[in-house]
């Protein structure tokens, strides 16, 4: 549940939140911001900033997040940064997530879970209700003047020169209103959807999860498209290209000016390969056609090391 008022921003944690037991591969994991009858709710009104789906482990007999020990993917970022395992924004609706067969990510293998310890999942939900703002880019973009913010979530002073950011839209903070806008407060939902096989019985292609941030090779273009990634091997072949689909409406999962999904590259099996020690290239291009206070562009790898095979996935929804 996610109490909103307009121009507010809430950036939280959802610990130990409902998620299948067992030995299993996960499949599929999306999700979407809903009213409380259940309706999609566009992104005008409450902006998908982002989620993640993060996993930790946590002494059995224990409640406490002070215990919590954060299991990361395998890379490429090293401590807490971009540990997660699946995580989108506003193009969540539209974007291909599902893991074709004969791949999936394995997890709740007891051998790595440590004796005491239990397995568990959290997610990291960022939303800005931009109702009645008085800019609107300006707030989804984070800009510290309009949130009026000079210290970080951990109270230190912003970095100097810093300008916006994750670090100006913190839980809590206060986008500018218009002046006499009084608007209502309202509750949304998180609502995702998992699917999964159990692999008591079944073999699969497990995945490794690797994230890329733009900041790891930055290249200034100008593409009056909006924003194009290309990744490339060195010597200069696209492995994949992810491109992004604009609304065209009013409708939730369609509305006018902002990316409601973005093109996802799953390859047969076999197909690329990527060499020990091989260099790869990340290219975002972003429109220049007006300043941006700041950018994210982040890129999923899912690497296959073994072959197998395995069957039907089963499916099922909560909200938090």
């Amino acid at each position: 549940m996610v109490e909103l008022s307009p121009g507010i921003s809430s950036n939280k944690f959802y610990y130990d939140v409902k998620f299948p037991k067992g030995h299993i591969a996960l499949k599929n994991f999306n999700g979407e911001v809903i009213d409380e009858e259940g309706n999609s709710v566009p992104l005008y009104e409450a902006y998908l900033h982002h989620w993640v789906l993060a996993k930790y482990h946590q002494p059995i007999n224990s409640t406490s997040i002070d215990d919590i020990v954060p299991v990361r993917n395998a890379g490429i970022c090293q401590g807490n940064v971009l540990p997660q395992y699946f995580g989108l924004g506003t193009e969540t609706r539209k974007t291909n997530t599902y893991i074709p067969d004969p791949f999936g990510i394995e997890i709740g293998n007891p051998i790595e879970i440590p004796v005491g310890y239990k397995e568990k999942w959290a997610i990291n939900l960022h939303v800005i209700d931009t109702s009645g703002v008085e800019d609107r880019w300006g707030c989804i973009e984070c800009r510290c003047d309009l949130y009026n913010v000079t210290r970080n979530a951990n109270s230190q002073p912003l970095p100097p020169g810093y300008q916006g950011g994750l670090q100006c839209c913190i839980d809590n903070a206060q986008c500018r209103l218009k002046e006499g806008y009084m608007g209502y407060n309202r509750i949304v939902y998180f609502k995702y959807t998992i699917e999964w096989i159990d692999l008591l019985d079944n073999f699969i292609i497990p995945l490794r999860i690797y994230i890329s941030d733009v900041t790891d090779i930055v290249k200034i273009s100008n593409n009056p498209n909006g924003l194009h990634v290309t990744h490339n091997c060195l010597d200069g072949r696209v492995i994949c290209t992810s491109l992004p689909k604009y609304g065209k409406g009013k409708e939730a999962g369609n509305e006018e000016g902002y990316v409601v999904g973005m093109t996802a590259y799953y390859p047969q099996p076999g197909s690329v390969k990527i060499m020990d020690g091989e260099t790869l290239k990340m290219v975002f291009n972003y429109s220049n056609s007006k300043s941006h206070t700041r950018l994210m562009g982040l890129f999923h790898f899912m690497v296959a090391e073994q072959l197998s095979f395995f069957p039907t996935t089963v499916r099922e929804a909560w909200v938090i």
